[in-house]
């Protein structure tokens, strides 16, 4: 399995990059990976990313010792159901103990836990962004008004979950990414002539081509081109997890 990563900070940003990202081994060949963009509009928006990456690393290290001590075999909808929830109440517990505002805690979140052997990924997507799956996209679009699940926080997690309906359950896959929104923000940087490309073609050559797959920042190469050849950044944060699996 290749896993490749992804995080720039856009152009319309000068202080930090919003968005962050998780890329975390559960045992027994079970991956969780995420990525989180944090509310421009609201207060210090990276702070919200950075805080779920946090406690999401926090839960997976539990999980891996937990499998790796006591031998636990769980279903990867099992596992991605008790790290949501966690996540869920480890984030109320700190806005009430740092006593944050709703603005200090509003980020999009896609989440993923996938089993290598068998192939198979269980995905949600809290808010906006963009999900692949072998050539197949899933955009998540919510006109700029995302349902962020810090507007949920007082609520009771069952019931905030069983309303999710932006919900992936994925079988024999072989190329999987997930990408903020960032990926639709590219535009010129200078004023100098270069190869013209649509925003399908940027898509497709970040997230489906596998041209320099054999290299682990295939990734940051692909932006690299993208400025050398077509004059393009991202104009705001944008971060990406891809896996192939062999």
């Amino acid at each position: 399995m290749n896993i490749y990563e992804l995080s720039q900070i856009g152009t319309f940003h000068t202080n930090h990059n919003e968005d962050a990202y998780v890329i975390e081994d559960l045992g027994r060949n079970k991956l969780l990976i995420a990525v989180m963009d944090g509310c421009s509009m609201g207060k210090e928006s990276h702070f919200a990313s950075t805080l779920i990456a946090k406690v999401l690393r926090k839960k997976s290290k539990a999980i891996s010792y937990r499998v790796f001590i006591q031998k636990e075999i769980k279903t990867i909808k099992e596992y991605l159901t008790e790290i949501l929830e966690n996540l869920f109440l480890e984030l109320s517990n700190i806005q009430h103990q740092l006593m944050l505002e709703k603005e200090e805690m509003l980020s999009t979140l896609i989440i993923s836990v996938i089993d290598q052997d068998k192939r198979t990924a269980e995905l949600l997507a809290v808010g906006d962004g963009v999900i692949c799956v072998d050539g197949q996209l899933v955009e998540y679009e919510q006109d700029d008004k995302p349902d962020y699940l810090g507007y949920h926080l007082s609520e009771s997690f069952n019931e905030w979950y069983q309303k999710q309906d932006q919900y992936l359950s994925l079988n024999g896959f072989t190329d999987l990414s997930i990408s903020t929104d960032g990926i639709y923000t590219f535009k010129p940087f200078d004023i100098k002539e270069y190869d013209t490309i649509s925003e399908a073609t940027i898509i497709d050559f970040l997230l489906l081509d596998i041209i320099g797959a054999d290299q682990e920042n295939m990734l940051n190469k692909k932006l690299l081109q993208l400025k050398a050849q077509n004059g393009l950044v991202p104009g705001d944060d944008l971060t990406i997890v891809r896996v192939i699996l062999p």
